[in-house]
């Protein structure tokens, strides 16, 4: 297995190859490509709270952070726009799964964020 290093539209991934021959073992289960952060990462803004809320907002696929349409202490109704994710170069809004309060903003605007995610919570 050999390790390599990528960098893809500013975000780096390390990754691991197998090499595949008439010698080679079988390999365990395959592995998934954990994101690492970029070197010049932005910090975390001071208002997130790091899931400070009791309902989870989760990104629901891969994508980039393009827009934070509200801030901590905003109230929110089921179905309006927490903030937007750039998904395969088009823009997704992440809206609130129930009425709330913003509890967190868990994300900051550039940041590549994996599916599953936390990127804000709700009160």
């Amino acid at each position: 297995m050999k390790n390599y290093t990528i960098t893809v539209n500013g975000n780096v991934y390390d990754v691991t190859v197998e090499e595949k021959g008439a010698g080679a073992a079988p390999a365990a289960a395959p592995r998934a490509a954990a994101p690492v952060a970029a070197p010049a990462a932005a910090p975390a803004p001071a208002a997130a709270s790091g899931g400070a809320g009791k309902i989870q907002i989760n990104a629901g696929a891969a994508g980039k952070v393009v827009s934070i349409e509200a801030k901590v202490g905003d109230a929110k109704k089921k179905g309006e726009t927490i903030l937007t994710l750039e998904v395969m170069k088009m823009e997704t809004p992440v809206v609130a799964p129930e009425d709330g309060t913003v509890a967190s903003i868990d994300t900051t605007v550039g940041k590549a964020v994996e599916a599953g995610e936390l990127l804000a919570t709700l009160n």
